[in-house]
């Protein structure tokens, strides 16, 4: 996800690309919220998003990661780098509002690029606004696309639904822990060669963020959700979030990923949570029809921008959720 509202070319002197450190993180994190409230028109933008938090969470994922910029010794921007194995996306890129459209969104991201170069990524994307034309020409500038829509969904998670069997990643002991990492492997292989979420699934149960659901077919994983839940992680209070969910490629696809849904909805009950969100590109049509008929509506969109022609995961057969914010 981004907000620069910036088409130029690189001219702000003075600027120096750092990586972030712990002690930036709060006015990290301030910058973000002002750059999006204020983009969206936000009366108080320091207050957006509310306890969401963004900053710390991807920071601590990987802090090797994010990028800063600095002028006159202070923090102006940042951008957070994920790689998902051979899949890597980028966002929040973020600019204090003050110092938009001096070209210090370009300067972030020429690192950016060189960090997916050597993390070997074939498939690299971001999020960010359909209707910003602005976002769009200069993402084009390194290679990226608009190609889909992608749908920012929720569910009343009080609705009834079907019981489903499920368990959590947290349950585990350290060696079930690192077999079940390569059973999610096999899963999102299945999707995509060498999509790989253990850094999110290693996140949420590290820094305590919610858990990671996990149904089976007998003694065989059939799907996988990172969901993150309250207060302090990407869900925010009275809320859980699937950042990443997926079922195994298949016959039986739709059905497991139903149970998916429903296996979500049931943990996030488990939470206190009174919504469910979830992220879903369009061009995985079939799983967007399946989050439809269990509830989900759309409360905003946004677009997925490529970096080159290859859909990736992003195939109407396939059952996954994300949206790369």
């Amino acid at each position: 996800m981004s907000s620069i509202p910036s088409t130029s070319k690189p001219k702000q002197s003075g600027v120096t690309i750092r990586p972030v450190r712990e002690e930036d993180l709060p006015t990290a994190d301030r910058i973000i919220r002002l750059a999006f409230g204020t983009f969206l028109g936000v009366p108080d933008p320091s207050k957006f998003m509310g306890d969401v938090d963004y900053a710390r969470t991807r920071w601590l994922a990987d802090p090797s990661a994010v990028f800063g910029a600095e002028l006159a010794g202070e923090l102006v921007g940042t951008n957070f780098a994920t790689r998902w194995g051979s899949v890597g996306f980028f966002g929040p890129l973020t600019i204090r509002p003050d110092l938009w459209d001096r070209g210090i969104a370009q300067l972030l991201l020429a690192p950016t690029m060189d960090l997916f170069e050597r993390w070997g990524i074939r498939h690299a994307g971001l999020f960010t606004f359909a209707e910003s034309a602005k976002h769009a020409n200069l993402y084009q500038k390194f290679g990226f696309w608009p190609r889909f829509l992608t749908a920012l969904m929720e569910l009343p998670v009080g609705e009834e639904r079907k019981s489903v069997q499920w368990t959590c990643f947290s349950e585990f002991s350290p060696d079930e822990k690192q077999s079940c990492l390569q059973a999610c492997r096999e899963v999102t292989s299945s999707v995509y060669e060498g999509l790989d979420v253990e850094r999110e699934i290693r996140a949420v149960d590290n820094q305590h963020l919610g858990d990671t659901v996990l149904i089976w077919d007998g003694s065989r994983l059939a799907g996988l959700a990172v969901c993150h839940a309250g207060p302090g992680t990407e869900a925010g209070t009275g809320k859980c979030y699937v950042k990443f969910g997926a079922v195994r490629c298949g016959p039986n696809a739709a059905r497991e990923f139903r149970r998916l849904l429903d296996a979500c909805r049931q943990f996030a009950a488990t939470r206190g949570a009174t919504k469910l969100d979830a992220g879903m590109n369009l061009a995985r049509l079939d799983a967007y029809r399946e989050m439809l008929g269990a509830g989900f509506r759309t409360f905003r969109q946004g677009v997925a921008m490529q970096r080159g022609a290859n859909p990736g995961y992003n195939r109407p057969e396939v059952f996954l959720i994300d949206d790369w914010r």
